[in-house]
């Protein structure tokens, strides 16, 4: 029954790249790294929207007074850009300012480097030489309820962990095991292992065989939209399959299928297949050279 906004009325969100900008500034800097999540974070926040509601029973003496809404609670349309604007106040009080860059990055000096708040949200990304400080503050003086404070190992979709050597890692592991999932949920089998996205010297633009019914049609824009994804979490090892076959998603082939279907197959044979945040120059000395 609300009028529709002019304005926008959502909260910001920080990109990929920007959180890994800062994961890399965190090495670079030997800063530490957490993960964090303001729970109830609507409720955190004051609406501008006029919101009653008449008390029923369950109000007791109440029952039948009509009674004023104020936080923002979910579902309001203004809720996610309060929320967003009363981080954005918290956030400047503890001394951070937004980058020029990216709104959703925030930014102080602190003994000679720069710490970072990453923000999706109520999703926190916190470089800092003490995070637990940053979170204690958050908790303390502000009264935010935090869950999942701790190292960072899961976040936007993408998971996080140290290798042996102690370096950061990413990887979206959790993604591609849905992808599967789904992949058998489409196609009624688990995809077939591949050691490559593409066979070397493969064509798809050459690509003769049948064009696909409108229901495979579907299943094919889904594997493409999929894999898009997959690329922006960190696999940039298929980005030139997948680049190629997007050009075929208005009127794909059973031979673009049967190609999607391969990179889904290369990427559950190599799932494992990593990200290292590294920030030291690359030595090859130490390398025995072979004959081939």
């Amino acid at each position: 029954m609300t009028k529709t906004p002019v304005d926008s009325i959502y909260s910001g969100v920080v990109s990929l790249k920007g959180i890994r900008t800062i994961l890399f500034l965190a090495k670079l800097n030997r800063l530490d790294s957490c993960a964090t999540d303001i729970g109830n974070a609507g409720l955190e926040a004051l609406t501008k929207e006029k919101v009653y509601i008449v008390a029923g029973l369950e109000f007791g003496d109440l029952e039948g007074h009509t009674l004023v809404i104020n936080k923002a609670i979910y579902g309001l349309c203004s809720s996610g850009l309060r929320w967003h604007k009363k981080l954005a106040d918290t956030l400047r009080d503890m001394g951070f300012v937004q980058s020029k860059a990216e709104e959703d990055t925030w930014m102080r000096e602190n003994d000679g480097a720069y710490e970072y708040i990453a923000s999706y949200v109520d999703d926190l990304c916190i470089v800092a030489r003490n995070p637990k400080e940053i979170t204690d503050m958050l908790v303390d003086r502000y009264q935010y309820k935090l869950k999942g404070t701790g190292p960072i190992n899961y976040h936007l979709g993408c998971n996080y962990f140290r290798d042996c050597d102690g370096i950061l890692c990413y990887v979206p592991k959790k993604y591609i095991k849905n992808l599967v999932i789904e992949f058998e949920r489409m196609f009624g089998s688990k995809p077939k292992l591949y050691t490559s996205p593409l066979e070397k010297g493969d064509h798809p633009e050459l690509d003769t065989s049948d064009e696909l019914a409108e229901e495979d049609v579907k299943k094919y824009q889904s594997l493409i939209g999929s894999l898009q994804w997959t690329i922006s979490l960190g696999r940039m090892d298929i980005t030139t399959a997948v680049m190629t076959l997007s050009g075929f998603r208005s009127c794909p082939r059973k031979g673009h299928l049967e190609r999607s279907k391969q990179i889904v197959g290369y990427l559950a044979k190599m799932k494992h297949s990593t990200v290292r945040i590294w920030t030291e120059k690359l030595g090859y000395s130490d390398i025995p050279d072979r004959d081939y």
